[in-house]
């Protein structure tokens, strides 16, 4: 069998284009296995191949192309849906293919499993085999299409219908959105084939919708008997809208049914996806659902925080999917505790994980032999034990030991290689310790791979949140190190969330690592995430052009930097005109009239106990206090209003400099973020705050846009080819220009918040104005809900009701169910993609049905890194199920705005 592909591209001097064909199975480390071919050219911008492949083989090959330079692939076509070439469905010895180059499609959303998989759903298959003596095969993508439609091709010659639509000769979707069709050759009235595209539907009384544009025209090549000639096409186009949806935004540990454990889990998912269907929507979107158990304590309830990318957390786990406890005694006693637990108002976070561990114990004791013997655990353990043996024996000595922190055991401090042979043999000591954790997260995975094709059955997109960082004591560090710098912490620069920015904690990542695997380490992470979910979130999206780095000693976001980042030299800051001046920019400002201002009656105190004299009015902190984390150990366990104020107010004094020195590079410097609110910047003359804003300006604005862009190019087409999921992102916050470059250019649905306008220029964001690839809310997870937001400032209310509701009297307070449906509503018909609104929002509608405490829906507050995440629906699901009228008063409103 001859193979002769052919396609048309202009490339530049020194570059050379490359078939890659890829090859069943993966290899080791989880990559596709590519063939390369070197391609030639006849100079006028064709580039051909010839391979000679065995006739007996596979069914069909995938393959694209891509850009060499100085023997590296610099460029290559869009991966989520690359070419496809029938061999076994047309009878031919010499196959002559015309392709041309697939960049990423304007509606590369089309492809994503969310449509094909959840919404616009067909069965694909192979071409129906034919025995021509030559063939013609038309290849065309039709995204488009809705579920029940099917594409035909007719055209002028008689064995294309004769231009009659109800003759026209059906296709087969053999690719995600590709339809194909092979034609006799011989039978065809002349070579010239003149044609159009159509589809039809399976209700045969509906009208046939042709493609828009002029007839298409293909001239065939003089053919002999055993050729194929195979034509891709451009896309067809139809005249159908866009799709838009609704969706509900939940945690799962917030859902509550009859018959959870105190916490939400993945049954309650399940029911949770039947209501989204139910009220016509199309999106469930929840929080991480990743282990997080570090201390066993509250303070482990931080979703954002994970131990392992791949883990599930326990607490998840569904009891009425297991069997039974035997013991009669036990199984009385929990059921007990499960009612109690279940009565809460909030979760107890530590007695309901403390109980389902318990449980799961008891549970493994039980059934543990016989579920480990199982087909089904064997084929979890073989896909995914790259890194359930690391995680597993992690869990071990982080209990054993009674800390997480890796650094502090007295062996193991990071995973040994060695181990993993024993570590995946059934027969051994160590594989029976680590057992339990295995056991706990296939039955995680069976339950959550379960509520994944429940909600695909039922035409809901499952979508899931990638957090941007991991726990620096977690599982990823321990087992790979090289690919974090633990000795900084990421976080946000100040924003609406937080005026002295967020520390998360988080290690930064070591890009440069990571890019040299290709970024392996996050392929797999986005791979992993697709076995449970059609879309994701990417939290911060901004930290894949630069992350807000924080030195380890910080309390506080505001001594952090851009990282990676172009610092400034000294030289530079002096051609802005501002005289350097090291010590006073870069060391914090401390005078007395500072301290007056801050620490009023108290200045005396904080002097003789915290400060040493320099010079005249000038101080400097002492040793034991100069670092944010020294204060912050000072002050440990002293929660008097006046400790507070004191520790807060050594805070401020330590993050007081102009300028931070470069993380990497001594002789480079940032300034400051919002400096502009502290003492420095106020002691600064009329000229020198002109000069710095200009440069600050510059420096944030301007400087580092081309640098980021780039950063970011190296790393973010990779991960968003790396799955079919639909790709959506939290693109909040000190947005630089060259975040909408690349998620444009990459196709990255943005998030809107009209309370959060990305127009610096506006109080409010305007509709209509949203971009169709984008999801649109009212709150998230850290910010307050709709009718907390609606009273928490009544002036910016009234402003809000009389410009944007354009109703000229004042501004009910609380706000009642009938306006929040007039806000709900205009959300919903705007242009975005996605309209998803959090449970809270949607239940404001009904004022007999919400939570009569406004406050008590709140799920996090950003500017309190200790916040405890317990929220919990007051409603169970099944009374939600049930409540007619606010459903209907859903369904009309999705319907009203047409989401469907």
């Amino acid at each position: 069998m001859n193979l002769h592909f052919n396609i048309d591209y202009q490339t530049a001097f020194g570059e050379e284009l490359v078939l890659n064909i890829v090859q069943p199975g993966l290899k080791a480390n989880g990559e596709q296995r590519v063939s390369c071919y070197r391609m030639s050219t006849d100079g006028t911008g064709r580039w051909m191949c010839d391979i000679r492949r065995k006739t007996a083989g596979a069914d069909f090959i995938d393959y694209y192309y891509a850009v060499e330079r100085d023997g590296e692939q610099t460029r290559h076509e869009w991966l989520v849906a690359m070419h496809r070439l029938e061999l076994r469905s047309m009878a031919g010895d010499n196959y002559t293919i015309y392709d041309h180059w697939i960049d990423t499609p304007e509606d590369a959303y089309l492809y994503s499993s969310a449509f094909t998989d959840c919404i616009a759903t067909h069965e694909q298959q192979l071409a129906p085999k034919t025995v021509y003596p030559v063939t013609v095969c038309i290849k065309v993508r039709a995204p488009q299409l809705r579920s029940g439609e099917r594409l035909a091709i007719v055209g002028e010659d008689e064995v294309l219908g004769s231009w009659e639509a109800k003759r026209a000769v059906n296709m087969t979707e053999h690719n995600y959105n590709e339809w194909v069709v092979c034609i006799d050759a011989t039978r065809l009235a002349r070579p010239l084939l003149e044609f159009k595209f159509v589809v039809l539907d399976e209700e045969e009384d509906v009208t046939p919708m042709w493609e828009d544009g002029m007839n298409r025209t293909v001239v065939l090549p003089a053919m002999e008997q055993g050729d194929v000639v195979v034509y891709e096409l451009s896309q067809a186009f139809f005249p159908i809208h866009n799709r838009k949806c609704a969706g509900t935004l939940v945690p799962v540990f917030s859902l509550r049914s009859e018959g959870s454990f105190g916490v939400g889990d993945f049954g309650d998912l399940r029911m949770m996806i039947d209501w989204v269907a139910q009220t016509r929507q199309r999106v469930l979107q929840v929080l991480p659902i990743n282990d997080t158990t570090i201390t066993h304590t509250w303070t482990d309830s931080y979703p954002y925080s994970c131990i392992s990318i791949f883990a599930l957390h326990p607490q998840y786990a569904d009891f009425r999917q297991l069997p039974e406890l035997k013991d009669e005694k036990l199984k009385i006693e929990n059921e007990k505790l499960r009612q109690e637990l279940n009565a809460l108002k909030q979760i107890d976070y530590e007695r309901v994980n403390q109980a389902k561990n318990e449980y799961l114990r008891l549970l493994f004791a039980q059934e543990g032999k016989q579920v480990l013997g199982s087909d089904a655990y064997k084929r979890f353990f073989a896909e995914n034990k790259h890194w359930l043996a690391p995680y597993a024996q992690y869990s071990l000595l982080r209990d054993q030991y009674g800390t997480a922190d890796y650094t502090q055991w007295p062996d193991h401090n990071t995973f040994c290689e060695d181990d993993r042979k024993a570590l995946e043999n059934p027969r051994t000591k160590l594989y029976k310790e680590v057992a339990y954790f295995y056991y706990v997260q296939f039955v995680l995975y069976t339950q959550m791979k379960a509520a994944h094709e429940h909600a695909r059955s039922k035409g809901v997109i499952l979508k899931g949140d990638i957090p941007i960082g991991v726990n620096r004591y977690g599982c990823d560090a321990w087992q790979e190190p090289r690919y974090f710098n633990l000795n900084g912490q990421a976080g946000a620069p100040p924003d609406d969330f937080s005026v002295n920015g967020q520390n998360w904690g988080f290690p930064t990542y070591n890009w440069d690592e990571m890019i040299k695997d290709g970024c392996l380490w996050w392929v797999r992470r986005f791979s992993n995430m697709a076995k449970f979910f059609d879309a994701y979130r990417i939290d911060h999206v901004l930290g894949f052009f630069r992350i807000w780095e924080i030195p380890v000693n910080a309390v506080h976001g505001l001594l952090g930097q851009f990282q990676p980042a172009l610092g400034m030299t000294r030289e530079e800051v002096e051609a802005y005109g501002l005289k350097w001046q090291e010590q006073l920019f870069t060391e914090p400002y401390i005078r007395d009239w500072v301290l007056d201002r801050i620490f009023k009656e108290h200045t005396e105190e904080v002097k003789a106990n915290y400060l040493d004299h320099v010079a005249d009015d000038v101080w400097r902190m002492k040793p034991a206090f100069d670092t944010q984390r020294k204060v912050e150990a000072a002050f440990e366990g002293k929660t008097s209003d006046k400790d507070i104020w004191l520790r807060d107010g050594l805070y401020a004094l330590i993050s007081d400099v102009l300028f931070v020195r470069d993380h990497k590079d001594a002789e480079k410097f940032h300034p400051r973020i919002s400096v502009q609110f502290d003492f420095i910047y106020e002691s600064l003359n009329g000229g020198d705050k002109y000069v710095f804003n200009k440069l600050y300006n510059d420096y944030y604005y301007r400087r580092n846009n081309q640098f980021w862009y780039r950063e970011a190019m190296k790393k973010l087409p990779k991960l968003v080819q790396a799955t079919r999921m639909l790709v959506c992102a939290e693109d909040l916050g000190m947005v630089p220009d060259c975040v909408p470059w690349v998620m444009n250019e990459l196709r990255i649905l943005s998030l809107e918040l009209q309370s959060m306008p990305k127009d610096p220029t506006t109080k409010f964001g305007h509709l209509s104005r949203n971009p169709y690839r984008s999801v649109c809310t009212i709150s998230s997870h850290d910010m307050p809900t709709l009718r907390q937001w609606w009273d928490e400032d009544y002036e910016r209310t009234q402003e809000y009701y009389n410009t944007m509701l354009h109703r000229g009297d004042g501004a009910p307070h609380p706000l009642p169910g009938w306006l929040a449906g007039d806000i709900i509503s205009r959300h919903l018909t705007s242009p975005s993609m996605l309209c998803i609104l959090s449970i809270q929002d949607w239940l404001a509608l009904d004022e007999k049905l919400r939570l009569p405490d406004a406050n008590a829906e709140r799920i996090n507050i950003p500017a309190n890194p200790r916040h405890y995440w317990r929220y919990r629906m007051h409603l169970t699901i099944e009374q939600l199920m049930a409540s007619d009228e606010f459903n209907n008063n859903l369904k009309e409103l999705i319907s009203h705005a047409g989401r469907k």
